[in-house]
């Protein structure tokens, strides 16, 4: 029969969010370099194309910042009244903006000439965006219609006024670039039709709308307003899957990181807050100095810019490892099945995610005290735990718990000198007062002082480190009776309270 490895016991861990991996990751955006707008920060959007510049919309500009130097290199203020939503066209190319007396303009990013200017709203036009089709724009405006724009000849297509106020969200699908969603003022998310010109759907958010995104799959549609952000099923008719309330004051901003799998989201309440899109919990939580009115997230995850009430634009930004540059270039090199390449690429290639490998079981190594235990050697064993594991106590603990069991503790612990015995007693001193130890522990420590007695008082060290361990002891049953006390007293307390409150 084959030897069993000693079995370490595993205790339960207490969660701790701080020092998580989606933690750690979200950490290394360090270095915050902020920036002093003229007013209000209301738009930030990233370039779909590398370098991924940024487009910031504040007053009366829309400014390109670079993604490298962090500096303008861009400014385009060709508005006559505040600015709003300056978006970049998929291939980065062109931006189009709209302003407070409801004109669009579409710019030219390399030489800032307007291209293309768009009249039709008549009041503030906070929401302009590109089509997928590169042919049309969408816009929404303070005067509660929704505009598709031809850009060629310069006209709307399209026309939906079903809104009953303000309409400050907009967005485009990825996957269809004839369907449009809107939110409003007046608390709806509404599904648009290039080819129908009533609303397809119409979802109720329960408070003014201020932020929508859609999933590049077209399937569902996330939208923020208030302190509350939902997310919409459209393919089972508008259906709310999961409402989101972990913000204290309205949500104003959100966006997507680049593989789709994080939420970012923005709020008044100062906070930028990181969901899971698996289950929609929160990950991870930036606290800025003002309130949020914008977020953005770089394609490539390694800028995260925020614009604040304030005029602030603060940008931090990840350092790539040489680990995550390596799998990406081998992601862009991915070899494809059937290829002449593929077939010729080595044993040393390594599998894929979606390759087929075969099973096999390697042959367990045991442990240089698992190899003492096997043979016997019970002394041996513990000297060589209490030597290469005396800071990992469960190890320690798991190898005397199996002495215990053998019936081998008294064997592994008889016939030490003063030196031999130090190591066990240094153990118990430092870990007999923790609650998962105790009992096992106590045992241990009757046993030494059984097979120790007798000889108590030859050796200046050992009786220091027994008289250690004795004051440990004293210590910590006071210690519990004292916290049983104050226990008492808080019981006696709240008993009295709570009989105040009743006869009231």
């Amino acid at each position: 029969m084959e030897y069993q490895r000693t079995i370490v016991k595993k205790y339960p861990k207490l969660a701790n969010t701080k020092n998580t991996a989606e933690a750690k990751y979200w950490k290394r955006f360090k270095s915050p370099i902020v920036i002093k707008e003229y007013a209000s920060v209301t738009s930030i959007f990233f370039s779909p194309v590398a370098p991924y510049d940024f487009a910031v919309t504040s007053s009366t500009r829309v400014q390109v910042y670079s993604s490298k130097t962090h500096q303008p290199k861009k400014t385009i203020s060709r508005f006559k009244d505040i600015a709003y939503s300056g978006n970049f066209r998929q291939d980065g190319k062109l931006i189009v903006a709209g302003d407070a007396t409801g004109l669009i303009q579409m710019f030219d990013v390399g030489s800032r000439a307007i291209l293309r200017s768009f009249k039709g709203h008549v009041l503030p036009t906070q929401v302009t965006q590109f089509s997928t089709n590169k042919s049309n724009i969408l816009s929404a405006s303070d005067d509660k219609t929704v505009r598709i724009w031809d850009i060629p000849s310069g006209e709307s297509v399209n026309v939906f006024e079903e809104h009953e106020d303000y309409v400050r969200a907009g967005v485009v699908s990825q996957d269809n670039p004839n369907l449009y969603v809107s939110g409003s003022y007046d608390q709806t998310v509404k599904l648009w039709d290039m080819r129908q010109s009533d609303s397809v759907m119409t979802m109720n958010h329960g408070a003014p709308v201020e932020s929508l995104l859609i999933y590049p799959n077209g399937g569902a549609v996330i939208s923020s307003g208030g302190p509350v952000v939902k997310v919409w099923d459209l393919l089972s008719g508008g259906r709310c899957m999961h409402t989101l309330g972990n913000h204290q004051k309205t949500v104003t901003s959100m966006c997507f990181d680049g593989s789709t799998s994080r939420l970012i989201t923005g709020s008044l309440d100062q906070h930028v807050k990181i969901y899971d899109v698996q289950d929609y919990k929160v990950v991870h939580s930036v606290k800025y100095p003002a309130p949020i009115l914008s977020v953005g997230l770089s394609p490539d995850d390694t800028h995260l810019a925020a614009g604040m009430a304030n005029g602030l634009l603060s940008i931090r930004q990840r350092q790539l490892k040489a680990s995550e540059k390596a799998l990406k270039k081998q992601t862009q090199d991915y070899i494809r099945g059937g290829t002449y390449k593929y077939f010729m690429r080595g044993q040393s290639n390594t599998a894929a995610k979606d390759d087929f490998v075969v099973e096999y079981t390697k042959r367990q190594r045991l442990s240089k005290y698992d190899q003492y235990m096997k043979v016997f050697q019970y002394a041996n064993a513990l000297d060589e735990v209490l030597r290469t594991n005396i800071h990992n106590p469960m190890i320690v603990t798991a190898v005397l718990q199996e002495l215990i069991h053998r019936d081998g503790l008294k064997q592994a612990i008889t016939g030490r000198d003063d030196v031999s015995l130090e190591p066990l007693l240094r153990f118990l001193i430092r870990n007999i007062h923790q609650p998962r130890f105790t009992n096992l522990l106590v045992d241990v420590s009757e046993a030494v002082i059984d097979c120790y007695t007798r000889v108590f008082g030859q050796s200046p060290l050992i009786d220091d480190l027994i008289s250690r361990l004795t004051y440990k002891v004293k210590h910590e049953i006071q210690l519990q009776k004292d916290l049983i006390e104050t226990m008492a007293t808080l019981d006696m307390l709240f008993t009295k309270s709570g009989s105040a409150i009743f006869n009231k």
